[in-house]
């Protein structure tokens, strides 16, 4: 039997997968009210909602995750049935860096969320609800060359500050619906790519770099392995559990399209040689851009010591989604990477805006 939401409360819906499924979601379902609860840490970006704001079913709230009052609140104010959680910080580099904040978000923000969805959807009296946990493939571990993709059925074993707070999150989420009864689903994904994501990670930092003729730092020798998803393959991966996964149940969402990091810096540099070739625009509009000198954005590539506790290879076996809700990628990753790129390319004021000098600070520092 199928679950129908009506009224959704999604945490971090101003950051890069959030904004993505908010934008699906009105779409798609024109009539649910849709509320989205976000801090606007350096990562969320209350223009990437710019659409949606104008949408009368619509509504932003500024507050964090942490906060219970504000969330109870919130559940109990808006009537809210389905709660999307997307809320976290989740770049592992920082994590290394400063893990503090990794675990006061991810796995105290997560606790907050569901100590109120009990509260208020069980506490009071049974009501029909969801809670969908939004979780990563990073806490499966690293997979050796060859190893068959990950199931739902693997041990955990995160490797970095960032994937142990998941971990951690999908634990306390599992144990809410084993304990208290709460309704819960989890889905673990892997890499996602597309419109709105923040500078720092790989795709839409090299895509940057390249026009502004920057160095492209490639950690190690690159041949990092990854599956790749595009933002909306997960979005409906999303949907269908939701409305018709078993409660309780984890499902994994991948895109079945491994790379190693070398290969998609290497065909994003091919893709933009291409766009430079053909338009005499890009390079009035780019001008510091390698091609523009007559070079090849390949010219940039500039290989960086490795991070600490670098996996060496993620990949997602989706067998479960498929088999049981009928979950099928739709773009490829060629599709979806040009896709990607004629975004960037298109929204140029939004990913100019959100690198101000506190970020490039950053870069400058850690890819140094």
């Amino acid at each position: 039997m199928s679950y129908e939401p009506q009224r959704i409360l999604v945490t971090g819906g101003a950051g890069f997968i959030g904004a993505n499924f908010v934008h699906f979601w009105l779409q798609k379902y024109p009539g649910n009210r849709v509320v989205v609860l976000d801090a606007l840490t350096y990562a969320g970006n209350r223009a990437s909602l710019l659409a949606a704001e104008s949408q009368p079913n619509f509504r932003f709230v500024h507050g964090d995750i942490r906060e219970y009052d504000l969330v109870s609140s919130l559940l109990r104010e808006e009537q809210i049935d389905t709660l999307i959680h997307f809320a976290a910080e989740s770049h592992v580099d920082r994590s290394i860096h400063g893990p503090d904040e990794f675990i006061d978000t991810n796995v105290i923000g997560t606790h907050v969320l569901l100590k109120a969805a009990k509260a208020v959807w069980l506490d009071g009296g049974p009501c029909p609800h969801r809670f969908h946990h939004v979780s990563t493939d990073e806490v499966y571990g690293t997979l050796l060359a060859g190893a068959p993709p990950f199931t739902e059925g693997n041990q955990y074993a995160p490797n970095s500050p960032y994937a142990a707070s998941k971990a951690a999150s999908d634990h306390l989420v599992r144990a809410y619906h084993e304990t208290y009864g709460l309704e819960v689903t989890t889905s673990n994904c892997s890499n996602n790519y597309g419109p709105y994501q923040f500078p720092e990670k790989l795709i839409p930092l090299i895509i940057g770099n390249i026009l502004d003729g920057r160095p492209l730092p490639i950690y190690g020798d690159g041949l990092q392995i990854r599956d790749w998803l595009y933002v909306d393959d997960h979005n409906r991966g999303i949907d269908l559990v939701v409305r018709q996964g078993k409660v309780g149940d984890t499902y994994n969402i991948g895109g079945n399209n491994e790379w190693t990091n070398i290969e998609i810096v290497r065909l994003i540099c091919r893709l933009l040689d291409e766009k430079f070739a053909g338009s005499e625009a890009m390079g009035i509009r780019f001008p510091h851009a390698p091609q523009v000198s007559g070079s090849i954005a390949e010219s940039l590539i500039t290989h960086v010591k490795d991070r600490l506790g670098h996996d060496r290879r993620y990949a997602i076996n989706a067998g479960k989604i498929t088999a049981e809700l009928g979950y099928v990628p739709v773009e490829s990753f060629e599709t979806g990477i040009r896709k990607t790129l004629d975004w960037y390319l298109d929204n140029e004021d939004w990913w100019r805006s959100v690198m101000d000098g506190s970020y490039r600070k950053w870069v400058e520092l850690n890819y140094a």
